[in-house]
Formats: C-alpha cells, structure tokens, sequence
C-alpha cells in the first residue's frame, strides 16, 4: 500500500519530465533514480516533495521563456523575407537545413527569428556563431533591434570576456570558439534546442570542428536542430557532410558586374597594371575604385605608384589589419570626390566596403598554410581560388552595375581551384587535437570533418603536443595537456605559462603570452613609421624582442595609474599603440590569470627564468647561427645571416627585430613565417644550455668512441645531444656504463683489469701484474710470443668471476670489499694458467747475469726486430770494462744457442752448407757434443761438423755477417748511475771508443798514484795492478822524452809496452849517454856508413842505438823494474854495460846500413819494375828511422842476412825473371793473408810477440825463395806460416 502510494507522485514526476527543457530533465531525472534507492520512507517523501517544488520551477521559467518571445516581423526588402515559408517548413521538417545566400541577403539576423516564429528557443536556447567578436556583438545588437528588446534580455552574447547573456535569454549570439569552449562542460550541448552556425563558408578550423562534432552528437540529440548559413560557395559540400541535408538558397542583392581581362605583360609589373586599370576605370565615371593586394609592402608600392599617377580629386586608402582602428574606420566615412581603396583579402567577405563599384583584381593573396617540411606557418603569396576571385568581383555590384579588371588572363582564371582551401587543411592542428582529446572525442582521425585534414598535419598537431609536454610518447594526454587544455591560449603559449609557475615569473610570462596572442599592440602608420619607431624603441632589450613587450606593459600600467580614461587614450594614440589590442591584451593577462587560479609573482623576476620559461613552449623555434659565407652576392650587399633550425629549416632574423644587427649564436623564435624566405619574427638571445633540461622528451642522443679512462675509473663516451636535428651539445663526456652496461662491463675488465691501466690498490691485481711481466720477461728472452697466454684467456678469468652489474671502478669496489671477505684469492692467477699449454720453455736457459772472471754482468733481453739492442744485452759497468774480454760471450746464453749455430750453418756457402741439412738438426747435435764455453765457438762447431759429416768447414767460410743481429751480444756500458754510456755488437770497438773516457775514470779514481815529471825512483813500489772497488787498472812509467809520468793503464799490453820505455827513460835519465865518446872513436868509414842511415841525422840514430842497447840490458835482468831495488839493480847494471853493449849494437848497425846503402845503390841501377818494387817496399821494411830498439838486440844479425839475401836476389834477378816472379806471387799471397790477420786483430793485440813472430817468418821464407844458400834458423814454409796465423785468428 504504502509503495504504490510513493510510486504514484514518482510517476507522475516522470511524465511532466519531457515537458521542461533538456537541462531540467537531465537534472531531475538524476534525482528521481536517487529517490528510488533510498529506504527510509520518511527521506523519500521528503526528497519527492523537494523534487516536486524544483520540477514546478522549472516549468514555471519554460513558462516565463514562452511568454518572452516577441512578436516577429520581417523586413520586407530582404531576400530572405521572400523566402521565409520556405525556411521555416525547411527547420520543421529536418534537423539539419542548409540556407545559402550572398552578402545582404538577411539570413544573419532573419533565421533566428524565424527559429523564434517555430517555438525554437524555449525549451533550449537558440546558439548563433559567428566567426568574428564584432560580429557578434554587432547582430546581437541588430537582432535585438527589430525584436524590440533589450540586448542581454531576449537576445544576448557571449564572447571572450565578456557574456552578455542571462536565464532569459532565447537567442544567444556568439563565436564559435566559445561554442568549443562550452562542449567541455556540455557534452550533449543540452542549453540549446537550435544552433545556427553562420558564415560556415569560411571554413574555419572551429567551424569545421565544430560541424564535424554536430555529425556525432545530432544521433544522440533527435531534438536539436542545425541551420548552417553560408554564402553561396559549395553549400552542397555541407549537405553532403549531413546526409543530403537540404539546401535553401536565398539569391543577395546585386547587380551585374562586367569583367575584363588585363593580362599584364612579360615586361609590366603589377603596380603599373594597377595604375593602368585605374586610369581606365576613371573614364567610365563617378564611384569608387577597390584594389585587392597581397600585403602590406605592394599596398604600400601601389599607393607610391597611384599618388605619383595624380588622379584627379582621388584619396587613396589603405586597409589592412595591421592598420589602425582608426585609419580602418576612415574607409567607411562619408566623403567626397573619388576614393581607391588598397586592401588585402580581408576586404573580399569580413569587411564590406561602401560605395565601391569598380574592382581591380591582381588575383594573388597571403594565405596562411602550414610547411610540412619546416613545420612552421608560412604565408606565401598565391593565386585566389575562383571562389575568392568571384567574391572580389561581387564586391562591385553592390549599389550598381560594377566593373571588375583581373590582371590576368581568363584562362589562368578557369584553370585556378575552385575554392580556397579551407584552414583544416592549411595549419596546424594542435590546438584542435588538445581540444578533441581533452574532451574525449578520440581519435582525431576517425572524427568526421566536412574535409578530413591531411595525415601529415595530423600527425605534425600531434608532433607539437607531444614537443609540449602535452601528449606523452604513446599519445595519451599527461597532466601538463589537461592544464593546457584549461588556458584559452594557443599550446604553445599554454606552455610558456605553465613553465614559467616553476619559475617564479609567472606575471612577466603570461605579460607575454596575452601579446603574443594577439596583433601586435604597437602601431606603424606609413606615414609616421620614423616617429613610431622612435616611441617604441624605449621599451627595447639589446637581446630579447620578448623583454619589449613587458618593458611596454609595465610602462603602460603605471601611466594608467597616473592617467584618467581619456588621457590614457589620448597617449596611446599619440605614442603610436592601439588603445583597444592593449585593453585585449589586459584582458588576455587576466583571464590567464584566472585560469590559472594562482597568484602571480610580486617580486621582478630574473629574465633568465623569463626567457627558459618561454623556451618551453618554443624549443622547435631555436636556430644556432650558420657558418657564412664572408663574399659579398653579385649586387655589392652582404648575404643574409641565417639560421640553421628544426628539422634543417633556414631562418633569418627578421629585420625588425632587435637582434637584427647584432645577431647572437643562438635563438628562439616566437613565430617563423615563410614569406620572401622563412622569417623569424619575435627573438631572443638564448644558450644552447637551456634547451636540454627543457627537451628531454625530445632530444636525441647520439654517443661515439667509449673509452676506458683511468682518471674516472670508468668508461667515457662523447655525447651529442640534438633537438630535431639542431646540435645543442657536442662532444660532451659522459658515463657509459648507464647507457650501454654489457660494453661497459666489457671495457673495464679488458683496460682496467686485463690490462691494469688503473689507479687502484688492490692487492690481486699487483700480484697478477708481476706474474704477467714474469711471463712476459720470459718471452723476451726466449723471442717468442706463444708463452704467455692471450687477453681473451685473461678476460675470460676475469668475466667469469666479477659479477655483470660491475661497469665501474667504482661499482668493483664496492663489490670486492664483500667479496674478498668470503674467496681472498678469487682474482689472482696462477703461475699455471699465464703458460700456454705446450710451451717448452725454461727460465734456467734465460738466465739474469752473466759471469767472467769474478764480475756478475746483468742480462737483460729486448724482442724487437730492427732495434740497435734486439736480443741479448750485457750491462758492463764503464770501471770494469778494461777487464771483460769477448771469450765466452760467442757462444751467446742456451736459450739462444740452438739458433745461433743453426743460424751459423746457414750463413755457409751452398756448396758446404747442403752438407748439413736439415740445419735445426746438426745445431741440436752439435750442441749435444759440446761443453759450451770451453773453448771458441768455431772451434768446437768446426770440430764436431767434420766429425759428423767428414766435411771441413774453413774458418773464412763463415759469412759471420748473415748472422741475425739478434743472435749476437749487444755490450751496453753504463755509468755508475746504471745510464747508457754507449752500445755496440763488437766489445773491442766499444773499448776503443770509450778508451779516452775509461782513461779519464781510470786516473779520476787513481789520483794519488798517478804522477808526472819523474826524474827519479822516488815513488816506492808501483803496483802492477790498482783496484778500486769493481775497477780494476794497470799502472805503469810513461816516456816523456825529459821524465817520466805515473799513468793507470786499460789494459796489461797496454802497460807492458809503457812501462819498458817508460823504465828505459828513467835509466837514460841516470846514466852518461855513450853517444858522444862512441861517435869519438868511430873510423871514417864508419862514420859514413852510419850517415848514410835513414835517420835524418847522427843524433837520431846514435838514440835509436843506446835505446837497443839498454833494452838489452834490461832484458838480461829480466825486464823493468816495479820497486826501487829492482829499478837499482838495473841501473847498476846499465850504468856499467851500457857503453860496451852500445858499442856492439852500433858495430852491427854499421855493417847493416853498409849493405843496405849497397843493395839500394844496385836497385837504383835495375830497371823498374815489379820485383825492383818489392825489393824497395822490403827495404823500407827492414831499415827505417827507429829501426835499431823496434828490431832488438838479438835480431840485428837477422837483419843483415835479410839484407844480404837481397843483394843476392838482386843479382840473379836479370837472369831468372820468370822464378823471382814466382817466388815473389807466393811471398806476396802469404802477406797478403797476414795483412788481413792484422786488420781482424785487436790493435793492441798487433804488437804481441807471437803476432810480430809470423812477419819474421815470411822475411825467412823469401830468404828461403831468393837467397837459399844463406839458409834459416828453423824450418820455414808457406804452410808453416798459415798455421802459425791461423792460430792466431780471433
């Protein structure tokens, strides 16, 4: 019982709902469900009773509404009147009508009334759009008129800033943008039973937007009805778009329009067509003349062209939007005379002109469209579609009959598109997809647009949005979109706002901002533009034309404090600024400002944070300066500067912004638009810096040559951050171990740990270092690169043990420290896995140091082919030098002998050496049979050769310089610093280079013995050797000629031969010369035989005879003296044999000089030749200034037989010719293979007894050739003497 009576009221309630408007259903009906779900009785019947009062208010207000609507008329004279019936069956019997009619046909302010006439309005309101502000304000304002009411009561409007609309409001007039703005919170649009969206002909984004939204929602909403209103340009496109929507054409009011065709020629210009046209206009009459222009520059080359043309009683009027109100509203002021009015497109359907009844058409204007390429908007100039070009020639049969002159040909007109494009097609899509997808419309590509934009405009809107920060990278809307979405401001802009709320600069941004959005505020009359400039130049910034705009903002807010309403009016005027674009530029800042819903900042902000923040909104805008070329073009002027940009786009500072002088490195730009060449039009100076933090959602990151860097212990790699192509950072070292971890990982362990090139004090890794150099020494000296095992094998070690997370040096350390706890040795090796399996090598046969004699000699070992020192280095320390001998070192250290003998049989000759194939084999056998070091290496190789093969190698077969250089020693002397001194293969030319210098050491360290002008035995004994630590010296008596030196020695040959003369002067210097008292007892004969001597004088020789004679005396005693005894000894026994024996020498050399002046006189008398050369090389030979003391006591007698077997070969020569030849062919083989003996032998070692021995032997063997009667001492033979040389050979 009790159910059905509170279903009763609830049913009741429910059918009065259809009844209300649409606001008030949706309303209640939400309530009526709640009510349903309430228990408690008393609650429903209180909330029924609440729901009754509210629906009986609501049909109350649809009453008031019904009540309000005015009597209707129509003005006769309109088109639109005549087809009024037509119109209203047309809305009653469809939901969508299209109504298309000329300017002037009243479908504007009649249609609403007629939806008024058909009840339209009441339940919901009647919307009207309007693309323009002034229009809508202008027909609110008409439409109320002839309804007789007040404006904001029946009919009202809305636009931005201002609504003027209230409850009782039936017809609301407003722009489309608003429209949009209102489906955010009215998806259903459910305030409105009619919409009437005027002037869709203009296709403008909105209007396209929203007759593509109508589309979806007219399904969802039977009751709404749409009248779209358009001229009569392709009114079919939109019935098409509605399903065969109906059309109405209403025709306007006009009047036929004659047009001629004035093609201009290949030579004429278009301000002297223009001129030419105007001049035939003005003979057809009175009226005024509208000539259409593609910008401001060509109006201003026309008005130049036409003043200087002096048409008679004519003004010229520019009209564009750039001008000031002002001077627009000078166009449609009474006047007198005839009037040309200069305009661009603006005048072809927002703006109609009176009076007008000629028309010139060039048929060319700036239309806005979008570069896919350079993603910026560009406002080429370009042929009118006919479509614009037939409203153009409508705008002169207006009043009359008109004419229109198009510059161009009819056939160029034919072949033009027939309509403009609309703007969908031609901008940027961003703001409507933010829109669309703030409200949830989906996919803009799915949405059904009367012409669906293109793909790549679509995709570039996208593009923006996600460069904003207002898509993420899958295309969803983040948290800055749905913020962007709320400011009524384009996404750009929105952005800018937005950033700069972190910034603290959120007033002197959005100051900005609200310019940026609209025309720009200061004004530049063609006719002041000097004056202007200079007003407007004080609120300049050297580095920002952005930083203009608040300096002009903060200069305006205080002079309207000071300044009433009217005087502020009067000084913007005068200063050049539009009074009403500064109060929209207020407004803009306002309502920024509550959209926000914050407080902006009190305190100036920091025009770095101004500019980062305004940054945000236009990182596709920075362009960094172009390298240019410094030539000058052909016309004498420079070249532009221009800027390399987004997605390589090339701009250029336009010329009036501030950095159009002194252009900066980088830029931002607020608007880049294509005209002549791409402009860049607001700018800033920035730093490349900025850009990153600001894009990192969009910059690409590019990384080149990672690298192992010690100092960082990690590894490197160069960043090069760009943003759509434009490089904001180059070369910038960063860490890689984030962005490629596996390559990373990869390059530590191989530089830091394979490698070691790391700072660090880790334990395992010396350890590991000084196996590997263990190791690595080992293969220097064994030449070979197999021991060691490979990197690989040590990064594997290692890649198995350190865990993948481990990049860094300083990520391995924090891991070790725990690791090492648990397994100290993880990370070190063993001396096991450095060697290659199979290696074969002994560090035994590569030994450290080298011994000779008592000294240890460092080995060290160099494998590096071509080097000085490649192979085996003996250090030998300068001081000891004198003491090393080569013996011992030929037979090189046993790691290297196998080589070297096999390297010795290869250096023989074919025809020996194929007898010891395979080489490798004899080495080893050879080497088998030997004890090295024994004896000479030759020796023992020759020896065991013959024994193998029977073969005998001679010594001079060896060719001892194919031997690698890396088989023989390299002697490097060091100082006692351990430095270099010199290096060389041969020791015996190393000692002979360094001999001056170890001489110098030599008496450095001997100071105290070494002594100089000795008369006498006055010293004490003389060491026969002197050692100083490791260095070890000979001393001995020097000769110098009047006394005697102390000198340390090299070598003992060297002081075995100083100290005998040197001891021979010391005796002379003691005892009487006999010189004199001989000379005294010498026959005449005698004495000259003696003058004949090679001598150069009696002096000389008689010198050269005591010194043989004490040579034998000393001799007799067993040779010098080394201590005072021993030195008196001999003096006594010089002193006292000395005349006799010298007498004795000089007895010998009587008789010796007397035959060799004899035999020289018989060799003067022989005719020249071979044998007469020999003889006399002989001679020199035997008998020469100091031959007496070089030849010696004994061997004196030697020289007379040598000399007197001359004489005897001398006398047979003449008769045996052919035998001397013969004789003297083998003495000369023989001297000759002594000779190169000498020259292989060490020179100290030329001078030893068993060397000089061999030259007396071949003096015997040509006594034996040539005078064998006089007989020899011993046996001698040309086999005899190369044995004895050979026994000789080093």
């Amino acid at each position: 019982m009790g159910s059905s009576a509170l279903s009763s009221p609830l049913t009741e309630l429910q059918s009065r709902l259809p009844e209300l408007m649409p606001r008030d259903q949706r309303r209640l009906r939400r309530r009526l469900d709640g009510v349903r779900r309430v228990r408690s009785r008393e609650a429903r019947e209180k909330i029924i009773a609440e729901i009754l009062a509210d629906a009986e208010r609501a049909e109350e207000r649809l009453a008031r509404r019904r009540r309000a609507v005015p009597e209707i008329t129509y003005p006769e004279s309109l088109p639109v009147s005549q087809r009024k019936d037509d119109i209203l069956a047309a809305i009653r019997d469809h939901q969508v009508v299209i109504i298309a009619g000329e300017t002037g046909s009243g479908k504007t302010t009649q249609i609403p009334k007629i939806c008024l006439e058909l009840g339209r309005g009441v339940r919901g309101l009647i919307g009207h759009t309007q693309p323009r502000r002034i229009a809508a304000r202008t027909v609110a304002e008409r439409v109320a008129e002839e309804l007789g009411t007040e404006l904001g009561e029946v009919v009202g409007y809305k636009v931005r800033f201002t609504d003027q609309a209230s409850d009782r409001t039936l017809v609301k007039l407003m722009t489309d943008g608003i429209l949009l703005a209102e489906l955010q919170n009215d998806r259903l649009l459910e305030q409105y039973d009619t919409l009437i969206i005027d002037e869709a002909h203009e296709r403008s984004l909105n209007i396209d937007f929203i007759l593509g939204y109508l589309k979806q929602l007219l399904p969802k909403r039977p009751d709404l009805k749409v009248i779209i209103t358009s001229a009569t340009i392709d009114p079919e496109r939109f019935s098409r778009h509605f399903g065969g929507a109906p059309v109405v054409e209403v025709s306007g009011r006009t009047y036929p329009v004659e047009v001629r065709y004035r093609p201009l020629g290949e030579d004429d210009d278009q301000t002297q067509g223009i001129v030419e046209a105007c001049r035939e206009l003005v003979t057809e009459g009175p009226g005024d003349i509208l000539v259409f222009l593609s910008g401001e520059r060509e109006i201003r080359d026309a008005a130049d062209a036409l003043s200087k043309a002096e048409f008679r009683n004519t003004e010229i009027l520019p009209l564009y939007a750039r001008l000031s109100a002002a001077e627009q509203h000078r166009v449609f002021q009474r006047h007198n005379g005839r009037r040309v009015v200069l305009a661009t497109n603006v005048a072809e359907t927002s703006l109609t002109v009176p009076g007008i009844k000629y028309v010139v058409d060039p048929g060319f204007a700036r239309i806005s469209r979008y570069s896919h390429r350079t993603k910026v908007q560009r406002l080429p100039i370009e042929p009118v579609s006919q479509a614009s070009a037939n409203q153009r020639k409508g705008r002169s049969g207006r009043t009359s009959d008109g004419i229109c002159i198009r510059l161009y040909e009819e056939e160029d007109f034919l072949s033009r598109p027939e309509f403009t494009d609309p703007e969908i097609l031609r901008t940027n899509l961003a703001s409507v997809i933010l829109q669309m997808t703030s409200i949830g419309l989906g996919d803009i590509e799915a949405f059904p647009f009367v012409e669906p934009p293109d793909r790549r405009q679509v995709k570039d809107g996208v593009n923006l949005l996600h460069e904003l920060g207002a898509f993420d990278a899958h295309g969803a809307l983040t948290p800055v979109g749905r913020r962007l979405a709320q400011l009524p401001v384009d996404p750009r802009l929105g952005r800018m706002v937005l950033e700069a709320d972190k910034h603290g600069c959120l007033r002197e941004v959005m100051v900005i901002v609200a310019a940026l959005s609209i025309q720009d505020p200061r004004e530049r009359p063609a006719d002041k533009q000097q004056q202007a400039d200079e007003k407007h130049r004080r609120f300049a910034d050297p580095d920002s034309d952005f930083m203009a705009y608040l300096n002009l903002w903060n200069y305006l807010r205080e002079r309207q404090k000071e300044l009433s309403s009217s005087a502020f009016r009067r000084l913007c005027k005068a200063e050049f600024l539009n009074y009403l674009r500064v109060r929209e530029w207020q407004d803009i800042y306002s309502q920024l400002r509550q959209s926000l819903g914050v407080q902006p900042n009190s305190a100036p902000a920091d025009p770095y944070h101004v500019h980062v923040s305004l940054l945000a909104g236009l990182l596709s805008h920075v362009g960094v300066k172009d390298v240019m070329d410094k030539q000058r073009a052909s016309d004498g002027r420079r070249p532009i500067q221009e800027y390399i940009g987004a997605r390589n786009a090339r701009f250029a500072v336009f010329p009036g912004s501030v950095l159009a002088k002194k252009q900066p490195q980088w830029v931002m730009s607020a608007e880049l638009v294509e005209t002549s060449r791409l402009w860049a039009r607001v700018n800033a100076k920035i730093e490349p810096e900025w850009v990153e933090p600001l894009a990192q959602h969009l910059v690409k990151r590019t990384y080149s040559e990672p690298h192992w860097e010690k100092n960082q212990g990690a590894v490197i790699a160069l960043e090069k951050v760009t943003l759509y192509g434009v490089p904001i950072v180059a070369g910038r070292k960063v860490n890689y171990g984030r962005i490629d971890p596996d390559l990373s990982r990869e390059l530590f362990i191989r530089h830091a740990l394979v490698e070691g090139d790391w700072d660090t004090h880790h334990r395992f890794l010396k350890d590991n270092r000084r196996l590997l150099e263990e190791v690595e020494e080992l293969e220097n000296r064994a030449r070979r690169r197999d021991i060691l095992v490979g990197d690989e094998a040590l990064f594997d070690f290692y890649d198995q043990r350190v865990p993948a997370d481990v990049v860094s040096a300083r990520h391995f350390d924090a891991w070790w420290k725990k690791a090492r706890q648990e397994q100290p040795d993880l990370l070190t090796f063993s001396p096991e896995m450095l060697v290659n399996e199979g290696a074969g090598v002994s560090a035994r046969d590569y030994p450290d140091t080298w011994k000779q004699l008592g000294q240890r000699m460092r080995l060290t070992y160099q494998f590096e082919p071509g080097a000085d020192a490649d192979g085996v280095t003996v250090h030998v320390p300068l001081q000891v030098l004198n003491q090393v001998s080569s013996h011992g070192f030929d037979w090189q250290i046993p790691g290297l002998r196998e080589e070297l003998i096999t390297a010795l049989i290869r250096s023989l000759p074919k025809n020996l050496r194929r007898n010891f194939v395979p080489a490798p084999n004899y080495a080893k056998q050879v080497l088998a049979a030997v004890r090295a070091g024994s004896e000479p290496l030759l020796d023992a190789v020759e020896r065991e050769l013959l024994r193998l093969t029977g073969v005998r190698v001679p010594r001079d077969a060896w060719q001892l310089d194919q031997v690698p250089d890396h088989l023989r020693i390299t002697y490097r002397v060091i100082d006692e610093r351990k430095r270099t001194v010199a290096e060389d293969k041969d020791l015996d030319a190393l000692k002979r280079r360094l001999a001056p210098r170890l001489r110098r050491t030599l008496s450095e360290a001997g100071d105290d013995l070494e002594r100089t002008g000795l008369r006498g035995w006055s010293f004490g004994t003389l060491p026969k050797v002197f050692e100083q630590g490791r260095m070890k010296g000979y001393p001995a008596l020097v000769d110098a000629r009047d006394s005697v030196s102390i000198k340390i020695f090299e070598t003992e040959a060297e002081q075995r031969r100083s100290h005998w003369t040197g001891t021979r002067r010391l005796l002379l210097l003691n005892v009487t010369n006999p010189a004199k008292s001989l000379l005294g007892g010498l026959s005449n004969q005698a004495k000259l035989a003696l003058s004949r001597s090679p001598h150069g004088g009696a002096v000389a020789l008689f010198d050269d005879v005591v010194n043989a004679a004490v040579d034998k005396l000393m001799h007799d005693l067993g040779g010098p003296a080394w201590d005072p005894a021993g030195f008196d000894r001999l003096h006594q026994h010089v002193r006292a044999e000395l005349h006799d024996t010298a007498a004795e020498v000089l007895g010998r050399v009587e008789q010796i000089l007397s035959v060799w002046h004899a035999a020289g006189t018989r060799l003067d008398a022989l005719r020249p030749g071979a044998a007469t050369d020999d003889v006399r090389d002989q001679l020199g030979r035997l008998v020469h200034p100091g031959f007496v003391a070089a030849t010696g006591h004994r061997r004196l007698p030697d020289i007379l037989r040598y000399l007197r077997a001359v004489e005897r070969r001398l006398t047979k020569l003449p008769e045996e010719p052919w035998r001397d030849e013969e004789w003297m062919r083998r003495v000369h083989k023989v001297e000759d293979d002594y000779h190169d003996l000498l020259e292989k032998l060490p020179p100290a070692r030329r001078g030893d007894p068993d060397v000089v021995e061999v030259r007396w032997m071949i003096e015997e063997l040509r006594v034996s050739f040539f005078a064998q009667t006089l007989g020899t001492p011993t046996p001698v033979s040309e086999k005899r003497i190369t044995k004895a040389m050979e026994r000789l050979a080093p």
